[in-house]
Formats: structure tokens, sequence, C-alpha cells
């Protein structure tokens, strides 16, 4: 990663780097089979996961919402005069990052800026994405562009005020006898609690950064409805302790506690991925129509244009021509991760 300079760097790309998702039912072994490598984790654990992506065909959504998000970046680029190339790549599925790395590379691409699909601090959603960028660079050779990320944006209005709109939103699909009160329930994807605790210069940043980004959607509300912040998607060992609560156990608890309805808030995710279109909208719904909770779900940002308009601010940001914006008393996130940021080495399969 770079280091600070008295003179912001040059660049002319822009990459947005995403997890991928199998676009068939063909896809979908050999895209767990890839994401869980050198885990540990038993073949019948993975056919039990595919079921989810069975259950929409064998496809997930991410890699079309990730189309439509470069088409909306590329678009924005073009009308507001921002000079950088657009590319797109994946961890774990197609488009590879290694073959992107090299068409960029074949494209004149020398340095480049990397948008990553999460918002957050943490292993998983940020130093493995770094990883894998600097795997593919090695990979495609000397000749490779030298790719920076640009910083976290959990605070930032272009990813918060779209959360605001679709959960204000989702409050009004609730009838108004249900909606008065209703508890609005903030999900974010969980991970064990020991990656928690490698996350960020001082430990638990995934987790606090999960909560400031819920705080700011709700702070934006009436103040008539009670919040909770959930996770969801939680896999392997289950002596593994993860974040909690799960969203099935305090979808139960409001139940128990007489909440006619709920919203439930992906504040996790950029777009609609599986975890939000089965865990949520499939498994969490089902859940609350069994205990005659009133169930909606507030969209994600997915191309948005605040959304979108963020992402061009941020590159300028790294250009020199933008002050960094964010809501709240937090600062914005650092742009350059020391080597040793949110380092974690599993110890179980997970």
């Amino acid at each position: 990663m770079t280091t600070s300079q008295t003179e912001p760097p040059t660049y002319d790309a822009l990459l947005i780097v995403s997890f991928g998702g199998p676009e068939g039912p063909d896809d979908v072994m050999p895209f767990l089979r890839d994401v869980t490598a050198g885990r540990g984790v038993p073949e019948e654990r993975l056919a039990e996961v595919a079921q989810h992506y069975y259950h929409f065909g064998g496809i997930s959504p991410i890699n079309a919402q990730n189309r439509a998000l470069l088409a909306a970046v590329r678009a924005d680029f073009a009308a507001t005069g921002v000079n950088l190339a657009v590319y797109w790549a994946n961890r774990h599925w197609q488009p590879w990052l290694a073959d992107v790395v090299a068409q960029m590379r074949d494209d004149g691409i020398e340095r480049a800026l990397a948008f990553l699909t999460s918002a957050y601090a943490g292993f998983s959603s940020c130093r493995q994405y770094l990883d894998a960028i600097e795997a593919a660079r090695r990979r495609v050779g000397p000749r490779a562009p030298r790719i920076d990320r640009l910083r976290q944006y959990f605070n930032h209005p272009g990813f918060i005020e779209p959360f605001r709109d679709a959960t204000q939103s989702a409050l009004a699909t609730l009838p108004p006898e249900v909606r008065a009160g209703a508890p609005i329930v903030y999900v974010a994807h969980s991970i064990p609690e020991a990656m928690n605790a490698a996350s960020g210069p001082a430990g638990g940043m995934y987790a606090r950064q999960v909560a400031e980004a819920a705080r700011l959607v709700h702070e934006a509300l009436d103040g008539s409805h009670p919040s909770r912040l959930a996770y969801c998607s939680r896999s392997g060992s289950p002596s593994v302790p993860w974040l909690e609560p799960e969203i099935g156990q305090v979808l139960t608890e409001l139940a128990e506690d007489g909440a006619p309805a709920v919203v439930v808030v992906p504040i996790g995710f950029v777009s609609d991925h599986m975890e939000v279109r089965y865990d949520l909208d499939t498994e969490a719904a089902e859940l609350a129509a069994r205990l005659g909770v009133r169930f909606a779900r507030a969209a994600t940002p997915g191309t948005d244009p605040r959304f979108v308009a963020m992402i061009r601010e941020l590159a300028l940001e790294r250009l020199g021509r933008a002050a960094p914006r964010a809501l709240g008393p937090t600062s914005p996130a650092h742009d350059v991760c020391p080597d040793n940021c949110c380092r974690f080495a599993r110890s179980h399969p997970a």
C-alpha cells in the first residue's frame, strides 16, 4: 500500500473489487470450494450452504449488481469529468482479480485505486481484499499496476443517507396500526469474535463501525422506534464464538415482547448479496411470519446516485481534489492500512 506523500499521487483507473458469486448451478460448489479453500470445511457443510444458492436457481445476485454498479460509476465519471478508467474484479469468481489486473496492465494502466464493496474494517471485509489484490499483482508480474485501496466509508453520507431513506420507505410499507413504534433491527454479517478483536488498530473496529453506521441511520428517524443490532450468516464450528445476537434470536425476543412488526435494515451490505436474499428475505422473513410479526426489509444502497457519487468523492479525495466527508463524531477512516492491520489466523474452520 502507499505511504503518505506531500503531493497526492496520480492515478489512471478505478478497480471495483467484490466477493463474487455463482451464476448457475454448475458454479455453486466450485465457488464455495474457492471461498473456503484451506479452511478444512467438510464437503457436506458446503452442500448445505449450496442449497441457499440452489433456492435461487444457483445464481447469486451479486455479479449482476456489480455490473450495474460498474455501469453507474462509469456513467457518473463520464458526466462529471473524472478521467479514470473503471474496471471490476472478484476475489472468488469471474471476473477473477488476476485476469482483470492483467487486462489493466495490457491497457497501459500503471496506478489504480481500489473500491471495496464492503464499508467496514476487518479481516474478511478489508484485509483479505488487500491480500487478494497483492496476490493478483504478483501473479501478473512486474508490470502489474500499483493498486491503492480507497478508505472505508461506513460513516460517509453517501452510504448512510440511502439507508436512512430506505428505512423510512420500509416503515411506510407497514400498515399504520403496526407502524408506530415498530422496532428497527440493523443487521450485519457475523464474524468470529476473535476476528473482530483483531480488526482495527485497537481491536473490535468491525463491530464498532457497524454500530456507528446503525446509529447514524437511526438518529435520522423520528425517535419513536426502538432499535436493535443483530448479525446474520454465521458459519463454522458451534464451539467458535461469533458476534451475536443472531437475527433469529432478536426476532424471537421482539415477538415475545409483543412487537407487531419489525423493519430489518441490512446495514452490513452495500447491495442485496445472497446473505440478504436468503438469510433475511427468506429465513428471517419466514421466521417473522411464524411468530406473527409483520416484516419489512429496507433496501441496500446498490446503485443509488448518492452511493455512486460517494465512490467518485472517495477517488477525488485520493487525487487531492475533494475534502473527506463523514457523519457523526468518528473521523473519516484512514487511507492506508498498516501491514499488520486486521491480521487474523484461523485456528478452527469458520
